[in-house]
Protein backbone atom coordinates (compact mmCIF):
# COMPACT_ATOMS: atom_id res chain seq x y z
CA UNK A 1 0.00 0.00 0.00
CA UNK A 2 0.89 3.54 -0.51
CA UNK A 3 1.66 5.84 2.62
CA UNK A 4 -0.80 8.21 1.31
CA UNK A 5 -3.55 5.66 0.96
CA UNK A 6 -2.38 4.40 4.06
CA UNK A 7 -3.22 7.52 5.78
CA UNK A 8 -6.60 7.60 4.11
CA UNK A 9 -7.40 4.02 5.23
CA UNK A 10 -6.22 4.62 9.25
CA UNK A 11 -8.47 7.36 9.13
CA UNK A 12 -11.13 5.52 7.74
CA UNK A 13 -10.42 3.06 10.67
CA UNK A 14 -10.65 5.55 13.02
CA UNK A 15 -14.04 6.63 12.26
CA UNK A 16 -13.65 9.54 9.81
CA UNK A 17 -16.89 10.16 8.37
CA UNK A 18 -16.10 13.82 7.09
CA UNK A 19 -13.44 14.94 4.98
CA UNK A 20 -13.03 18.14 3.13
CA UNK A 21 -9.57 19.41 0.68
CA UNK A 22 -7.96 20.64 -2.32
CA UNK A 23 -6.38 18.45 -4.33
CA UNK A 24 -2.41 19.78 -3.99
CA UNK A 25 0.93 17.59 -4.78
CA UNK A 26 2.02 15.02 -2.96
CA UNK A 27 -1.48 14.86 -1.08
CA UNK A 28 -3.71 14.18 -3.55
CA UNK A 29 -3.93 10.53 -2.87
CA UNK A 30 -5.05 11.42 0.18
CA UNK A 31 -8.14 13.04 -1.28
CA UNK A 32 -8.64 10.34 -4.00
CA UNK A 33 -8.92 7.75 -1.90
CA UNK A 34 -11.47 9.38 0.58
CA UNK A 35 -13.60 10.52 -2.49
CA UNK A 36 -13.89 6.86 -3.43
CA UNK A 37 -14.53 5.43 -0.02
CA UNK A 38 -16.56 8.15 1.99
CA UNK A 39 -19.94 8.33 0.04
CA UNK A 40 -19.83 4.24 -0.24
CA UNK A 41 -20.10 4.48 3.44
CA UNK A 42 -23.09 7.15 3.26
CA UNK A 43 -20.54 9.51 4.56
CA UNK A 44 -19.56 13.09 3.36
CA UNK A 45 -16.51 14.39 0.86
CA UNK A 46 -16.46 17.48 -0.58
CA UNK A 47 -14.00 18.98 -2.78
CA UNK A 48 -13.74 23.25 -1.61
CA UNK A 49 -12.59 25.96 -3.46
CA UNK A 50 -9.29 26.33 -1.70
CA UNK A 51 -7.18 25.14 1.55
CA UNK A 52 -8.95 28.39 3.32
CA UNK A 53 -12.36 26.91 3.13
CA UNK A 54 -11.57 23.40 3.46
CA UNK A 55 -9.86 24.08 6.84
CA UNK A 56 -13.23 26.24 7.86
CA UNK A 57 -15.52 23.20 6.53
CA UNK A 58 -13.50 20.62 8.81
CA UNK A 59 -14.03 22.73 11.90
CA UNK A 60 -17.64 23.22 10.98
CA UNK A 61 -17.99 19.56 10.64
CA UNK A 62 -16.48 18.73 13.50
CA UNK A 63 -18.94 20.48 15.90
CA UNK A 64 -21.42 18.66 14.56
CA UNK A 65 -19.85 15.80 16.02
CA UNK A 66 -18.41 14.50 12.80
CA UNK A 67 -14.95 13.13 13.15
CA UNK A 68 -13.48 15.26 10.15
CA UNK A 69 -10.07 15.29 8.62
CA UNK A 70 -8.41 17.77 5.50
CA UNK A 71 -5.07 16.68 3.94
CA UNK A 72 -2.68 19.20 2.33
CA UNK A 73 1.35 20.45 1.41
CA UNK A 74 3.31 23.26 1.05
CA UNK A 75 1.42 26.22 -0.18
CA UNK A 76 -1.85 25.16 1.13
CA UNK A 77 -0.69 24.86 4.72
CA UNK A 78 -0.11 28.21 4.78
CA UNK A 79 -3.34 29.12 3.92
CA UNK A 80 -5.11 26.90 6.35
CA UNK A 81 -2.80 29.00 8.98
CA UNK A 82 -5.72 31.47 10.17
CA UNK A 83 -8.21 28.81 10.31
CA UNK A 84 -5.79 26.91 12.04
CA UNK A 85 -5.80 29.39 15.35
CA UNK A 86 -9.53 29.22 15.12
CA UNK A 87 -9.65 25.47 15.42
CA UNK A 88 -7.01 25.91 18.46
CA UNK A 89 -8.52 28.85 20.27
CA UNK A 90 -12.13 27.08 19.57
CA UNK A 91 -10.70 23.45 20.87
CA UNK A 92 -12.30 21.76 17.85
CA UNK A 93 -10.76 18.26 17.52
CA UNK A 94 -9.78 17.15 13.83
CA UNK A 95 -6.85 16.45 12.02
CA UNK A 96 -4.91 17.59 9.23
CA UNK A 97 -2.17 15.54 7.55
CA UNK A 98 0.39 17.54 6.04
CA UNK A 99 2.55 15.60 3.01
CA UNK A 100 5.39 17.93 3.23
CA UNK A 101 7.45 19.13 0.02
CA UNK A 102 10.26 21.45 -0.92
CA UNK A 103 9.72 25.03 -0.35
CA UNK A 104 9.27 28.24 0.14
CA UNK A 105 6.62 29.33 -2.34
CA UNK A 106 5.80 26.72 -4.79
CA UNK A 107 9.69 25.26 -4.64
CA UNK A 108 9.34 21.37 -5.31
CA UNK A 109 6.24 19.59 -5.15
CA UNK A 110 7.17 16.73 -5.89
CA UNK A 111 10.27 16.27 -3.62
CA UNK A 112 10.35 15.27 -0.12
CA UNK A 113 11.12 17.64 2.43
CA UNK A 114 10.53 18.57 5.94
CA UNK A 115 10.55 21.94 6.55
CA UNK A 116 6.99 22.72 7.60
CA UNK A 117 8.07 21.10 10.81
CA UNK A 118 8.40 24.96 12.65
CA UNK A 119 5.63 26.54 10.92
CA UNK A 120 3.74 23.20 12.45
CA UNK A 121 4.69 24.76 15.89
CA UNK A 122 4.62 28.24 15.40
CA UNK A 123 2.98 29.16 12.45
CA UNK A 124 -0.35 30.49 13.88
CA UNK A 125 -0.14 33.92 15.69
CA UNK A 126 -0.65 34.14 19.75
CA UNK A 127 0.80 31.21 22.25
CA UNK A 128 -0.34 27.63 21.17
CA UNK A 129 0.80 24.31 21.78
CA UNK A 130 0.02 21.58 19.26
CA UNK A 131 0.57 17.79 18.84
CA UNK A 132 2.25 16.45 15.48
CA UNK A 133 2.92 12.83 14.36
CA UNK A 134 5.59 12.40 11.94
CA UNK A 135 5.47 8.46 10.57
CA UNK A 136 7.92 6.74 9.08
CA UNK A 137 6.65 3.63 7.42
CA UNK A 138 3.56 3.32 5.31
CA UNK A 139 2.41 1.44 8.23
CA UNK A 140 2.77 4.20 10.69
CA UNK A 141 0.99 6.13 8.02
CA UNK A 142 -1.97 3.95 9.05
CA UNK A 143 -1.70 3.53 12.72
CA UNK A 144 -0.35 7.55 13.66
CA UNK A 145 -3.35 8.95 11.04
CA UNK A 146 -4.95 6.51 13.42
CA UNK A 147 -3.58 7.84 17.04
CA UNK A 148 -4.01 11.34 15.72
CA UNK A 149 -8.22 11.57 15.31
CA UNK A 150 -7.60 9.93 19.33
CA UNK A 151 -5.78 12.39 19.99
CA UNK A 152 -7.58 15.02 18.42
CA UNK A 153 -10.77 13.93 20.61
CA UNK A 154 -9.18 13.76 23.73
CA UNK A 155 -7.48 17.21 23.49
CA UNK A 156 -10.43 19.11 22.32
CA UNK A 157 -7.28 20.47 19.28
CA UNK A 158 -6.23 19.87 16.00
CA UNK A 159 -3.77 17.21 15.48
CA UNK A 160 -1.43 17.38 12.69
CA UNK A 161 -0.01 14.12 10.68
CA UNK A 162 3.76 15.86 9.52
CA UNK A 163 4.45 13.22 6.61
CA UNK A 164 6.76 13.54 4.01
CA UNK A 165 6.39 13.05 -0.02
CA UNK A 166 9.14 9.87 0.63
CA UNK A 167 6.97 8.64 2.81
CA UNK A 168 3.63 9.08 1.34
CA UNK A 169 4.32 8.17 -2.08
CA UNK A 170 6.59 4.99 -0.77
CA UNK A 171 4.62 1.41 -1.07
CA UNK A 172 5.05 -1.29 1.77
CA UNK A 173 3.17 -4.68 3.07
CA UNK A 174 1.63 -3.28 6.02
CA UNK A 175 -0.61 -5.14 8.46
CA UNK A 176 -4.51 -3.67 8.84
CA UNK A 177 -6.32 -4.81 12.26
CA UNK A 178 -9.33 -5.54 12.26
CA UNK A 179 -10.42 -2.46 14.43
CA UNK A 180 -8.46 0.30 16.12
CA UNK A 181 -8.97 1.62 19.19
CA UNK A 182 -11.81 4.83 19.37
CA UNK A 183 -11.40 7.43 21.48
CA UNK A 184 -14.17 10.22 21.64
CA UNK A 185 -14.38 13.51 23.37
CA UNK A 186 -15.81 13.33 27.05
CA UNK A 187 -19.24 14.71 26.71
CA UNK A 188 -20.40 18.18 28.38
CA UNK A 189 -21.73 17.56 31.80
CA UNK A 190 -25.29 19.05 32.61
CA UNK A 191 -24.44 21.27 35.13
CA UNK A 192 -20.77 22.49 33.68
CA UNK A 193 -20.79 25.91 31.13
CA UNK A 194 -19.55 24.85 27.78
CA UNK A 195 -15.90 26.05 28.16
CA UNK A 196 -15.24 25.53 31.62
CA UNK A 197 -12.33 22.51 32.22
CA UNK A 198 -13.06 20.08 34.52
CA UNK A 199 -9.50 18.77 36.15
CA UNK A 200 -7.60 17.91 33.36
CA UNK A 201 -7.96 21.74 31.86
CA UNK A 202 -10.15 20.38 28.82
CA UNK A 203 -13.96 21.03 28.82
CA UNK A 204 -16.27 18.70 27.69
CA UNK A 205 -18.00 18.37 24.39
CA UNK A 206 -21.11 19.17 23.20
CA UNK A 207 -21.89 19.04 19.17
CA UNK A 208 -24.34 21.12 17.72
CA UNK A 209 -28.01 20.09 17.68
CA UNK A 210 -27.48 18.12 21.39
CA UNK A 211 -29.85 20.76 22.88
CA UNK A 212 -27.28 22.98 24.75
CA UNK A 213 -26.30 27.01 23.68
CA UNK A 214 -22.68 27.30 22.66
CA UNK A 215 -21.26 30.43 20.88
CA UNK A 216 -18.43 29.52 19.51
CA UNK A 217 -16.15 32.45 18.71
CA UNK A 218 -12.34 33.03 17.97
CA UNK A 219 -12.52 35.56 20.54
CA UNK A 220 -11.18 35.61 23.83
CA UNK A 221 -14.12 34.44 25.30
CA UNK A 222 -15.41 33.30 29.00
CA UNK A 223 -16.35 30.34 30.40
CA UNK A 224 -20.11 30.65 28.47
CA UNK A 225 -18.48 30.93 25.08
CA UNK A 226 -19.26 34.89 25.19
CA UNK A 227 -16.69 37.40 23.64
CA UNK A 228 -14.40 38.97 26.59
CA UNK A 229 -11.43 40.29 24.68
CA UNK A 230 -10.43 43.37 26.53
CA UNK A 231 -10.09 41.51 29.51
CA UNK A 232 -6.14 40.72 30.38
CA UNK A 233 -6.47 38.52 33.18
CA UNK A 234 -9.29 36.30 31.41
CA UNK A 235 -7.34 36.46 28.20
CA UNK A 236 -4.22 35.17 30.11
CA UNK A 237 -6.07 32.54 31.88
CA UNK A 238 -7.66 31.28 28.90
CA UNK A 239 -4.84 30.88 26.63
CA UNK A 240 -2.78 29.52 29.66
CA UNK A 241 -4.71 26.85 30.14
CA UNK A 242 -4.75 25.74 26.01
CA UNK A 243 -1.19 25.91 26.48
CA UNK A 244 -1.08 23.82 29.59
CA UNK A 245 -3.76 21.31 28.46
CA UNK A 246 -0.58 19.99 26.14
CA UNK A 247 2.20 21.01 27.47
CA UNK A 248 1.87 19.75 30.88
CA UNK A 249 1.11 16.06 29.26
CA UNK A 250 3.44 16.08 26.96
CA UNK A 251 5.56 13.02 28.24
CA UNK A 252 1.90 11.22 28.40
CA UNK A 253 2.19 12.25 25.00
CA UNK A 254 5.35 11.42 23.94
CA UNK A 255 5.15 8.63 21.10
CA UNK A 256 8.68 7.13 20.32
CA UNK A 257 11.07 4.07 20.04
CA UNK A 258 14.50 3.89 21.27
CA UNK A 259 17.39 1.83 20.29
CA UNK A 260 21.05 1.25 22.19
CA UNK A 261 20.49 3.27 25.59
CA UNK A 262 24.32 2.75 26.23
CA UNK A 263 25.26 4.49 22.82
CA UNK A 264 28.12 7.30 22.47
CA UNK A 265 26.77 8.75 19.27
CA UNK A 266 23.04 9.26 19.54
CA UNK A 267 20.85 10.26 16.07
CA UNK A 268 17.52 11.69 16.29
CA UNK A 269 15.48 11.21 14.00
CA UNK A 270 11.70 11.72 12.50
CA UNK A 271 9.99 11.10 8.97
CA UNK A 272 11.98 9.91 6.17
CA UNK A 273 15.25 10.22 7.53
CA UNK A 274 14.48 7.25 9.72
CA UNK A 275 15.27 5.01 7.35
CA UNK A 276 18.54 5.70 6.35
CA UNK A 277 19.16 5.74 10.46
CA UNK A 278 17.96 2.15 10.65
CA UNK A 279 20.23 0.91 7.84
CA UNK A 280 23.34 2.62 9.58
CA UNK A 281 22.52 1.65 13.22
CA UNK A 282 20.71 -1.80 13.10
CA UNK A 283 22.78 -2.76 9.40
CA UNK A 284 25.44 -2.25 12.17
CA UNK A 285 27.22 -0.09 9.43
CA UNK A 286 29.51 1.73 12.37
CA UNK A 287 29.97 0.53 15.75
CA UNK A 288 28.62 3.20 19.07
CA UNK A 289 25.66 4.02 18.07
CA UNK A 290 21.93 4.47 18.67
CA UNK A 291 18.87 6.58 17.60
CA UNK A 292 15.71 8.10 19.25
CA UNK A 293 13.00 8.16 17.02
CA UNK A 294 10.61 10.60 17.55
CA UNK A 295 6.61 9.44 16.30
CA UNK A 296 5.19 12.67 18.18
CA UNK A 297 7.42 15.33 17.33
CA UNK A 298 5.51 17.94 19.30
CA UNK A 299 4.85 18.49 22.05
CA UNK A 300 8.30 18.03 22.41
CA UNK A 301 9.71 15.26 24.90
CA UNK A 302 12.83 16.66 26.22
CA UNK A 303 12.57 14.26 29.02
CA UNK A 304 13.87 11.24 26.36
CA UNK A 305 17.13 13.21 25.72
CA UNK A 306 18.24 11.74 29.55
CA UNK A 307 17.45 8.21 28.48
CA UNK A 308 21.18 7.74 27.33
CA UNK A 309 23.69 8.42 29.91
CA UNK A 310 26.86 7.64 27.98
CA UNK A 311 26.54 9.93 24.58
CA UNK A 312 28.98 12.31 23.53
CA UNK A 313 26.82 13.38 20.72
CA UNK A 314 23.19 13.97 19.12
CA UNK A 315 23.34 13.95 15.81
CA UNK A 316 19.86 15.06 13.67
CA UNK A 317 19.15 14.30 10.15
CA UNK A 318 16.76 16.13 8.93
CA UNK A 319 15.08 16.94 5.49
CA UNK A 320 15.37 20.60 6.31
CA UNK A 321 18.25 23.21 7.31
CA UNK A 322 18.27 22.29 11.52
CA UNK A 323 14.62 22.91 12.69
CA UNK A 324 14.63 20.69 15.07
CA UNK A 325 18.08 19.96 16.04
CA UNK A 326 17.95 23.79 17.16
CA UNK A 327 14.84 22.22 19.54
CA UNK A 328 17.18 19.87 21.02
CA UNK A 329 19.73 22.09 21.44
CA UNK A 330 17.76 23.92 24.37
CA UNK A 331 17.13 20.71 26.21
CA UNK A 332 20.87 19.31 26.24
CA UNK A 333 24.50 20.28 27.44
CA UNK A 334 25.61 17.68 24.99
CA UNK A 335 26.56 18.20 21.38
CA UNK A 336 24.38 18.59 18.69
CA UNK A 337 25.15 17.77 15.73
CA UNK A 338 22.69 18.54 12.77
CA UNK A 339 22.76 17.06 9.08
CA UNK A 340 20.58 19.08 7.47
CA UNK A 341 19.60 18.08 3.52
CA UNK A 342 17.20 20.17 1.29
CA UNK A 343 16.61 19.09 -2.16
CA UNK A 344 14.80 16.24 -2.12
CA UNK A 345 17.14 13.40 -1.58
CA UNK A 346 17.44 11.46 1.37
CA UNK A 347 20.52 11.12 4.03
CA UNK A 348 22.44 8.58 2.49
CA UNK A 349 24.33 5.98 4.89
CA UNK A 350 27.45 6.97 3.74
CA UNK A 351 26.84 10.79 4.69
CA UNK A 352 25.41 9.74 8.56
CA UNK A 353 29.03 7.41 9.16
CA UNK A 354 31.24 10.11 7.96
CA UNK A 355 29.61 12.39 10.61
CA UNK A 356 30.49 9.93 13.51
CA UNK A 357 33.83 8.85 11.97
CA UNK A 358 34.29 12.64 12.08
CA UNK A 359 33.28 13.12 16.01
CA UNK A 360 35.62 10.33 16.78
CA UNK A 361 38.34 12.03 15.12
CA UNK A 362 38.13 14.92 17.06
CA UNK A 363 36.93 17.10 13.70
CA UNK A 364 34.53 19.80 14.02
CA UNK A 365 32.29 20.23 11.46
Amino acid sequence: MQGNIACAEGALAAGCDFFAGYPITPSTEVAEHMAAKLPKRKHCFIQMEDEIASMAAIIGAAWTGARAMTATSGPGFSLMMENIGYAIMTETPCVLVNVQRGGPSTGQPTMAAQGDMMQVRFGSHGDISIIALAPSSVQECFELTAEAFNLADRFRCPVFVMADEAIGHMRERIDIPDSVPVTRPKPLKEDMLPFAPEEDLIPGFAAFGTGRKIPVTGLTHNEKGYPDSTNPARHESLVRRLVDKIELRRHDIASYEIVSKDAEYVFVCYGAPVRTVQEVVLGQKIQGTGYLKLKIVWPFPENLLKQFPNVKAFIVPEMNLGMISREIERHTCVPVISVGKIGGDLHYPDELIAVVEKLRNGEER
